[in-house]
């Protein structure tokens, strides 16, 4: 019987957040679906907020995620946009304990480093690199580059699971290509 589950990564933000649900099936990863919510056209911060716990909730239900990975703030400077990511953040959380779904934290460069290599690698090499890992056909790749990290950060946390499983620990997609050549579409 094969082994199914879904993985939700988030890309928080009270401009743009991005989304990606993965399929894992016999540890294959396969998309199926991404997206982005424009709050940009929202001028309240709590509205943004409340749309951003409504759109998550959407997404729970519609995919029934087992797990979600979302993406941790890194620390800028700017304490005001900083407060207001990391608000954006707790409340897509909120939304998963609500549903008693898992929660796994990863920082950009940790994302960035399980999907290119290159933990400062631009957002540009992370969309190409998920187009090829997960095999996304150009019509399905979207302008708007937060939904591909919120799909990199489901597709890091796939890539890191194997320590909560008791598996391998992978350090990046070649890592895990090498250990898995069976399992390795291509």
């Amino acid at each position: 019987m094969q082994q199914e589950r879904i993985i939700m990564g988030i890309d928080p933000g009270t401009q743009v957040m991005g989304y990606g649900i993965l399929r894992v099936v016999d540890k294959k990863p396969s998309l199926i679906a991404m997206g982005v919510m424009d709050l940009g056209k929202y001028g309240d911060h709590y509205l943004k907020l409340a749309k951003i716990y409504s759109r998550i909730i959407g997404l729970i239900d519609e995919f029934l995620p087992d797990e979600m990975a979302i993406e941790a703030p890194f620390f800028g400077k700017n304490v005001q946009s900083m407060l207001k990511l990391g608000r954006a953040q707790g409340v897509a959380m909120a939304a998963a304990i609500s549903r008693d779904i898992p929660i796994f934290e990863y920082a950009p460069l940790k994302i960035k480093m399980a999907i290119t290599g290159n933990g400062r690698a631009a957002k540009e090499q992370v969309a190409y690199m998920l187009q090829k890992i997960l095999h996304i056909p150009d019509d399905n790749m979207l302008p708007q580059l937060d939904a591909t990290d919120g799909l990199a950060a489901a597709l890091c946390h796939f890539y890191q699971s194997g320590v909560l499983t008791g598996e391998k620990k992978y350090r990046d997609w070649k890592d895990f290509a090498n250990q898995n050549q069976d399992k390795v579409r291509k």
